[in-house]
């Protein structure tokens, strides 16, 4: 089995970071991906919303550096997580993140189109979870 999604997109906004009761730093975001496809003569826009979820070192990064609107690629695997609420049983996909950069703040004016890392992150991975 191979299960592995790396997405390019703007945070919906702040990164809420939080600690497990062992103090592992847990940081989630959620994230705009945009798609555009020809429909005929026209360009129609399609946005993605996802959850994402870092653990770690990078999660504290995360908190530390990303704001809302800045771009970013996250890399990971996706998890369903399922729960009830008042009777009824949820659930939903989400991105378990082993790798995130930052590209480009929001502030800086540049297009989607062009990429570039402006706040250099720490380059550590971790594959740390709490379960």
């Amino acid at each position: 089995m191979f299960n592995r999604i790396i997405l390019i997109g703007r945070l919906t906004k702040d990164p809420d970071v939080r600690y497990t009761p062992a103090g592992l730093p847990v940081t989630s975001f959620g994230l705009a991906v945009n798609t555009r496809s020809k429909q005929g003569d026209e360009y129609k826009d399609e946005v993605l919303f996802i959850d994402c979820v870092v653990f770690g070192k990078q999660a504290e990064s995360c908190g530390q550096y990303l704001n809302k609107g800045n771009l970013i690629l996250v890399e990971g695997r996706l998890r369903e997580r399922k729960w009830e609420y008042e009777g009824q049983k949820k659930s939903k996909m989400e991105v378990i993140a082993s790798n995130v950069r930052f590209l480009q703040s929001k502030k800086d004016g540049m297009s989607s189109d062009t990429f570039h890392e402006e706040i250099v992150p720490p380059e550590e991975v971790s594959r740390e979870e709490p379960f």
